[in-house]
């Protein structure tokens, strides 16, 4: 990628585009790369210490960390922690994740997803703000619109959630973008085509891809990678998923059908609740306020369209808004959608837009500025964000009460903790497998439990535990 990045600027020997300009503006790359380790720094300091105070959000980055040791380990990528011998493509179709098996070599932890997932993030700074500068040719715009996408709300939100396989896909997209901006057509697809590896939905962003293309007068290409990402997209949900699946379906197709109580939604009222939710609108608004409006005319904005069209088809509340991962890939889109557009108004015949084409860059970094202000990574300027408190240590404790390398059921606090050397289960999911020991949350994820040796009788009848650690927070109990 950083060959990729530090051509000479006044290079245009690849280009495919006749129109495209003499010269690009001369933009060095270590400005972009300090800021990318600074950004780096920040985002793994906030997932680090996340994880080290036992604040998961989800169960995600066990899944994940389950996944990866199983390619590390040469094994196909079985997750128990969504049941025994469960397959994990058969649920996404991630298969990019084994790209992160030599890191997991180096160091056995999901902590080596979070430092990955960190540095991909942090590399697409350095795609934007390099060609920012290159095409508006003012490195202040382009360290400017490099610290707005850094600070965006997708990104921080995302880095929040723990790791997820769409971090393969914003520095993937950045280039993507980078190469239709500069007329390198040929490069656009080869990097946009790898998109249909690191998750089923990004087949659709590829025929986006195409689609742009042949906006751009590129029609014999575009129409075969729009091809491309089509049949990808069917190729994956329709026969690769479902071969892996235990269901013999891809089982995502129900957050469409399906309202959070279960009853089934005609299409029609799917696309009904669409329209009239504010929450969903609010994202789109949020998602073109940080470029101040002015992404919407560059054709580069045609490749959000996919993602969120199925958030808003989504019957699942989780898919909406601003929270969760699922904005990470746009940011580096709309930001480089926005660097298109500033460049199309210099020549507009309308004073006014020629002219706010001109501080809009300022605009945009200055709304990721104060919108930085409330967004999570603003927690690493707490004291108390540092501090181990009870649960913490209890929560170590109980990690600790689990002998290297037996089955363990644990809840979701607990299980990424457990992933890198004990075969793993979630509470009520390992229906079919008699684990060796259960560490469960006292406080419960979504209740309490007052009787550990109760619950254990309830979910493995045909076991007895007794307990080896007790805590306020937690309990460890062994099979005998």
């Amino acid at each position: 990628m950083l060959d990729v990045l530090n051509r000479p600027a006044a290079d245009t020997a690849d280009t495919d585009d006749p129109n495209a300009p003499d010269r690009l503006s001369p933009a060095p790359l270590r400005p972009y790369l300090i800021l990318a380790v600074v950004l780096c720094g920040l985002y793994f300091l906030y997932s680090w210490v996340q994880y080290t105070h036992f604040r998961t959000p989800s169960w995600d980055l066990g899944i994940f960390g389950q996944s990866v040791r199983a390619y590390a380990e040469f094994r196909a990528p079985v997750v128990d922690i969504k049941g025994p011998g469960f397959h994990i493509l058969g649920d996404h179709f991630s298969p990019v994740t084994a790209l992160l098996a030599p890191l997991y070599w180096i160091w056995p932890s999901p902590a080596a997803l979070l430092f990955a997932q960190a540095a991909l993030f942090a590399s697409g700074a350095v795609v934007v703000g390099r060609t920012t500068q290159q095409v508006l040719g003012s490195r202040a715009a382009g360290i400017g619109l490099a610290v707005a996408y850094g600070l965006s709300w997708g990104l921080q939100e995302a880095v929040k959630s723990d790791f997820h396989e769409i971090a393969f896909a914003v520095p993937m997209l950045a280039l993507t973008c980078r190469a239709l901006l500069l007329g390198r057509w040929t490069a656009a697809v080869a990097w946009s085509a790898p998109l249909v590896l690191v998750k089923e939905d990004m087949g659709l962003t590829v025929a986006m891809v195409g689609a742009v293309l042949f906006l751009k007068g590129q029609k014999r290409l575009g129409a075969a990678l729009a091809g491309f990402g089509v049949a990808a997209f069917a190729l994956t949900v329709l026969v690769l998923i479902p071969a892996a699946s235990r269901v013999g379906e891809y089982d995502y197709w129900s957050k469409i059908e399906k309202t959070g109580q279960g009853a089934e939604t005609s299409f029609g009222q799917v696309i009904t609740d669409a329209l009239v939710s504010g929450e969903r609108w609010e994202m789109v608004i949020f998602l073109l306020a940080i470029t101040g409006f002015l992404a919407l005319r560059s054709p580069l904005i045609l490749l959000v369209l996919p993602t969120l069209g199925w958030r808003f088809l989504s019957q699942d509340p989780n898919h909406w808004g601003m929270h969760w991962h699922y904005s990470a890939i746009l940011m580096p889109v709309v930001f480089l959608a926005l660097v298109d557009a500033a460049r199309s108004v210099r020549t507009s015949p309308r004073a006014w837009l020629a002219a706010y084409g001109k501080v809009v860059v300022p605009v945009a970094t200055a709304v990721a500025l104060v919108l930085a202000v409330n967004l999570p990574l603003r927690e690493l300027l707490k004291s108390e964000t540092y501090r181990t408190d009870t649960r913490a240590t209890e929560a170590r404790a109980a990690v600790a009460a689990v002998p290297e390398g037996v089955s363990v059921e644990a809840d979701v606090s607990l299980l990424a903790h457990l992933t890198a050397d004990h075969r793993v289960y979630w509470v009520g999911t390992s229906k079919g497998a008699t684990p060796d020991y259960l560490a469960f949350d006292l406080r419960g994820w979504s209740q309490q439990v007052s009787d550990p040796v109760q619950l254990a009788s309830q979910l493995h009848p045909e076991a007895r535990y007794e307990i080896t650690y007790r805590s306020d927070g937690f309990a460890v109990l062994k099979k005998v």
